[in-house]
């Protein structure tokens, strides 16, 4: 059974309510349809379970398998089956199939009757609820009115009664310690409010004041933003924006999320509801708010535990080893409904959900994308491709014509130069050859990106050491940046402190073979890279020779797995051979099954 893709109604349904101090969504709707085909809702709009309207749990939390006393649902019993034996191999199960019991044992709200996954003896253990935050809340804030409820807390209005904010209206997220009865859960907020101490200083970021605690609750006070969030513009404008109107709201949250990326924090929560405006006029600056379910994430580190809100997840998550490119799926799915107003992926249920996620494509036939322009259909394309190593960064997308072409866009310092200039270092001289020829086919809007980032590295006489590198890095840096560790790319880079790199050399180094090889004119690229690299780099060559220069050991059967990469007309390095080395080599990627 396909899934319905049918145009968004006209009626604008109920905003989501009730969300609460960690991110949560306790929403409803009137979804009683089960079978029938029905059309994409607006956002706003919550799945039903069964084809009853249901509490819709988000965002949805998996335990990682790597803490302890932690059971992973691919593990647990009630996923378990009696031995059987088929002729081919199944898929694994649907992560979304013990989700609801994960969160609710997560934070210890399981009932008596309601299925659960065995929680081992961290029940018996008692949990240690001080965070050694201020505890003079009550002389330093007058606490008033609710603003906002969810189901572990909840949001005040609160007046600054003395110091440096005396007299100034704040927001103050309250959480209950009552409800805190995981040690995740306790982690959680420990988490959010170290990562809200270290990322400070963008424009588009929520204020934070500071953390405080009683023998009930935590408090966090934070800039107060009145304009309302996202979702209600968004719906109040009919369910869409102008291309126009959305480029200013895309470009503020590409600002922050790359500013967050560079300090290495991965929101993982991104969505509508998670930005506010700070006031109500129609140009007010956007703020990104909630880091309840952010993390650190270093360099070269996958994060693994299964987080976030259904309709915004990445693929990649749902896979379970995931980085900062999980945050640009969601402004790609924020971009699409602002464009069109309804969600690109959507099913009843939020196992269907995932499965649309995993599976399905975006609908760009239907209107109102056939009036829109190219640029920016290729821009939420770009953002939306479910392989992440093609996606486009934060950073990146600020340079896409659609942006670029209308805006005056300051673009930040972009973390991936650093990983990529990294893994050149390291390579072959045979595949940094291939590289520099791949340079040379760039186009003129490709080039952009790069001629920006050698910039922010503020070159000498057109040159770049690890000096620049680090002063460049050193600039933008917050605490988070080195409770993330992204300082530890610069130690692997220091081969260059004692020589120069130059542009030329700079683009053959930050060029991203996967991100080219997503694009359409990719078979233009490779082959007139190729046909470089015959003129000036192509050479006679061995397999051994070949497989001592990619570093493989004794161990590789070098004969198979390189056979297809040399001619044997004239023992030079094959078309073949050329793509799979600008890719980089690898033992595993070598003499896996292609």
């Amino acid at each position: 059974m396909g899934l319905c893709h049918g145009k968004a109604t006209n009626e604008l349904p109920k905003k989501e309510e009730n969300k609460n101090s960690n991110g949560i969504i306790e929403s409803s709707n009137n979804d009683t349809g089960k079978n029938e085909c029905k059309p994409k809702p607006f956002v706003g709009e919550s799945p039903s379970v069964d084809g009853i309207s249901k509490p819709s749990p988000f965002p949805f939390y998996s335990p990682s398998p790597a803490n302890n006393g932690n059971i992973s649902f691919f593990n647990s019993p009630a996923n378990s089956t009696p031995r059987r034996f088929f002729k081919r191999p199944f898929p694994p199960p649907s992560p979304a199939k013990h989700i609801k019991a994960v969160l609710a044992r997560r934070h210890g709200s399981v009932k008596p009757n309601e299925a659960s996954i065995p929680e081992g003896s961290e029940s018996e253990v008692v949990l240690d609820k001080s965070f050694g935050f201020s505890k003079n809340f009550p002389t330093k804030y007058d606490l008033g009115y609710e603003v906002g409820r969810g189901h572990f807390g909840h949001t005040c209005f609160a007046k600054c009664r003395k110091g440096e904010l005396k007299g100034q209206s704040v927001a103050v997220k309250v959480i209950c310690k009552a409800k805190m009865t995981t040690a995740i859960a306790i982690e959680d907020v420990r988490r959010e409010v170290k990562i809200l101490r270290a990322l400070t200083g963008h424009s588009n970021l929520v204020k934070f004041y500071d953390a405080y605690e009683d023998s009930a609750n935590v408090y966090i006070a934070m800039e107060l933003c009145e304009g309302g969030e996202l979702l209600d513009r968004i719906l109040s404008r009919g369910g869409k924006y102008s291309e126009d109107d959305a480029k200013t709201v895309v470009v503020q949250i590409l600002n922050v999320v790359a500013f967050c990326h560079l300090q290495g924090v991965v929101h993982r929560d991104l969505k509508p509801e998670n930005f506010l405006f700070t006031s109500k006029e129609e140009h007010a600056q956007l703020k990104a708010i909630d880091f309840g379910l952010s993390d650190f994430v270093k360099p070269d580190e996958r994060l693994n535990d299964i987080v976030g809100s259904a309709y915004y997840v990445a693929p990649e998550v749902l896979h379970r080893s995931y980085g900062t490119e999980a945050d640009v799926w969601s402004i790609g799915v924020i971009a699409y409904i602002l464009l069109c107003g309804s969600r690109p992926f959507w099913a009843r249920t939020e196992s269907g959900i995932f499965r649309a996620v995993l599976k399905a494509d975006p609908n760009f036939e239907e209107a109102p994308w056939p009036t829109m322009s190219s640029e920016a259909k290729d821009f939420v394309k770009r953002l939306l491709n479910k392989d992440m190593r093609k996606r486009m960064t934060a950073a990146q997308a600020l340079t896409h014509p659609w942006l670029r072409n209308s805006h005056t866009v300051k673009i930040p310092l972009d973390i991936l130069i650093y990983r990529l200039v990294k893994a050149h270092l390291r390579a072959s001289s045979l595949r940094r050859a291939a590289l520099k020829a791949l340079a040379k086919t760039l186009t003129v809007d490709e080039l952009f990106y790069l001629r920006e980032q050698f910039a922010l590295l503020e070159p000498k006489n057109g040159q770049v050491t690890l000096e620049n590198f680090k002063v460049a890095l050193t600039k933008n840096a917050t605490e988070a940046m080195k409770e993330s560790h992204v300082y530890d790319l610069l130690s692997s880079m220091s081969s260059l402190q004692s020589r120069k790199m130059d542009f030329e050399e700079f683009c053959s180094a930050a060029i991203s073979v996967h991100q080219l090889e997503g694009l359409d004119r990719w078979e233009q690229h490779a082959r007139c890279a190729y046909e470089l690299f015959e003129q000036k780099g192509n050479r006679t060559i061995v397999i051994e020779e070949l497989a001592s220069e990619l570093g493989l050991g004794p161990a590789v059967p070098v004969h198979a797995v390189l056979h297809d990469w040399i001619r044997h007309t004239d023992g030079k390095l094959s078309f073949l051979g050329f793509v799979k080395l600008l890719h980089g080599v690898s033992t595993r990627s070598l003499t896996r099954p292609q």
